[in-house]
């Protein structure tokens, strides 16, 4: 039986299977996202007055860094680069953690925690599909075995 989904490209074609798509672009919608959030963060540092201004600048920037290295794991994986599965895996955990905080305690937020849970288990589900490790995994080189 074969899983349409999951078939990789032949190794002379540049045709990327659906679920390296789907990886792609789900990772690539979280990157999306969280730029959204910094630019929001950028946004209330000048319209919202916080209650300390040095947290509110490192929050700010701690999350644009974030960003920065999404959108560099989003582009690696689109070139098969073979550290950007281990990256977007440790993206993925971390954003588990980040729901499990959303669904508890008393400003608990379900949506955003629904939000970020199912496109991370998304996420480490396609990490774990053949065609996709066999797209990030690095050529040979000639004479090796």
């Amino acid at each position: 039986m074969s899983n349409q989904f999951d078939t990789a490209a032949s190794p002379e074609s540049s045709r990327r299977s659906r679920a390296v798509f789907a990886t792609a672009t789900l990772i690539g919608l979280e990157a999306t996202a969280l730029v959204v959030v910094v630019g929001t963060l950028v946004v209330d540092l000048f319209t919202v007055r916080p209650d300390r201004y040095d947290s509110a600048i490192a929050l700010t920037v701690l999350a644009a860094v974030a960003a920065i290295w999404l959108i560099a794991i989003v582009l690696a994986f689109w070139r098969g680069r073979q550290w950007s599965r281990a990256a977007a895996l440790t993206w993925q955990v971390l954003q588990i953690a980040v729901a499990i905080g959303a669904f508890q305690g008393i400003f608990a937020q379900p949506t955003i925690g629904w939000a970020l849970l199912l496109p991370a288990i998304a996420v480490i589900i396609l990490l774990m599909t053949r065609s996709v490790i066999e797209h990030s995994r690095a050529p040979r080189r000639i004479g090796e075995q």
